[in-house]
Order: structure tokens, then sequence, then C-alpha cells
């Protein structure tokens, strides 16, 4: 068994496994029990009742954090020669089609998000399985998949993410950075949680939220009490 340092047995020792934390005790605490050096990603997990397998039931979308990420997503957009300049202008790190395109089968890629026009697609298809491994692959319920590419970029910049649930029906997601304040954090948190539940499933039976956690980059997990959330 691995031996742990001081500093994490320490930190470890302020969390209680077996308790459940408001939101508001939740974010205070995982700034305190960080031990990077850099501004880690604060995290959300959220497990839901749901089933993935089933169509209605494999949630993705997006949500704009209020707070904003803490970090500057860099943004590539395949569009049609008229609306290159439009994504430039909107901050877009990289804008084109073919030539993107080839970039990518090469093997780059070096983006956060990547946002399409409708009238590209068929072409961007052709790039699905490198983008699709990464998360990347435009999508019309992410709002990736959109002729309005300068506003799609904009939202991007300022805080707009994108989740789906994962094969065990968990939502992974950051809410921010340990820079933040912890009002901040529980703005975002807010944000996230707010939407799935407005997403709920009208299939899914039982319990919806069955559990949210939150970490940074290297803190343990915190639990949250589901009843304490707005």
């Amino acid at each position: 068994m691995a031996k742990i340092g001081k500093k994490r047995a320490a930190v470890n020792a302020k969390v209680d496994a077996e308790k459940v934390y408001t939101l508001d005790e939740a974010m205070a605490l995982v700034k305190e029990v960080n031990t990077t050096k850099f501004d880690a990603s604060v995290d959300l997990h959220v497990r839901l009742g749901i089933d993935p397998r089933k169509a209605d039931q494999a949630l993705r979308g997006s949500v704009s954090l209020p707070h904003g990420t803490g970090k500057t997503k860099r943004v590539a957009v395949f569009c049609t020669p008229d609306k290159e300049d439009e994504a430039r202008e909107a901050g877009a790190d990289y804008v084109g089609l073919d030539d993107l395109i080839a970039k990518v089968q090469g093997g780059w890629t070096d983006v956060d998000v990547v946002i399409a026009m409708p009238q590209v697609m068929a072409k961007v298809g052709r790039i699905g399985r490198i983008l699709g491994p990464r998360g990347l692959m435009p999508n019309p319920k992410t709002g990736t998949v959109t002729p309005n590419v300068g506003a799609a970029v904009e939202e991007v910049k300022k805080g707009k993410i994108s989740f789906r649930v994962d094969k065990y029906g968990i939502v992974h997601t950051s809410v921010g950075r340990v820079s933040f304040p912890p009002e901040n954090l529980v703005g975002n948190a807010n944000e996230i949680l707010s939407t799935l539940q407005r997403m709920k499933p009208s299939s899914a039976k039982g319990t919806y939220m069955k559990s949210i956690t939150v970490a940074s980059t290297m803190s343990p997990g915190i639990k949250i009490d589901t009843k304490t959330i707005k």
C-alpha cells in the first residue's frame, strides 16, 4: 500500500468521509484542502438515476457559468469563407475548413472546443473518429453546430461549457478554479445543477440526483447533501 505524505494525510483528516456537506460548506472546504501549487480545477460529479443506454436519458447539453471557468478556452471554427471574419472577430483561435480538416487528420487536436456550421458538417464528419473520442465533435445539443458562429464563440469565451452523462449515469464538469471565491463556485455549481434538474427525462424513475461530489484536481472528494440543493 502506498504511503501517504504528511500534507495529504492532514488534508484527508479535514474531510469527514461519512459526512454530507451543504454546497456552501463543500465549496469552502474544497479550497482549504487543495494541495496543488497551481490553480487547480474544481470539478462537480453528479450521479443521476437514469439509464444512459436509453436514447431519451443519454443527457448532454451546455450551460453558461455565471462566473466563468477561470480558463481561456481555445476555439476552432469550421465554417464557410464568408463567416471566417465573423468567427475571428468573436475571438476564435483557429478558423477554416479544408485546411483545418487536413490539420486534424495530421494529428492536431490542440483545442478545447470545436464549433461548426451545419453546412460543413458533412466534411467535418470525416474527422469524427478523431474528434469524437476527445469530446470535441460539434453537436447541435450543445450549441456547437450553428450558423451563428460569432455568437457561439463569444459564449464559449465567456464561460459556456458542454457536458454529457457517462455510461455510469454520472456528469463530470468543472465549476471553476480553486482561486475562485467560494460564492462563485457555489453560483456556478447551482447553475449546472438547476440545468440538470430542468433536463430530467420524464421516463426517469426513482431518485433523480443520487449523489453529488466536489473535488479539486488533487483533493479528496467532498460529498454534498442533495437535500440542500435549491
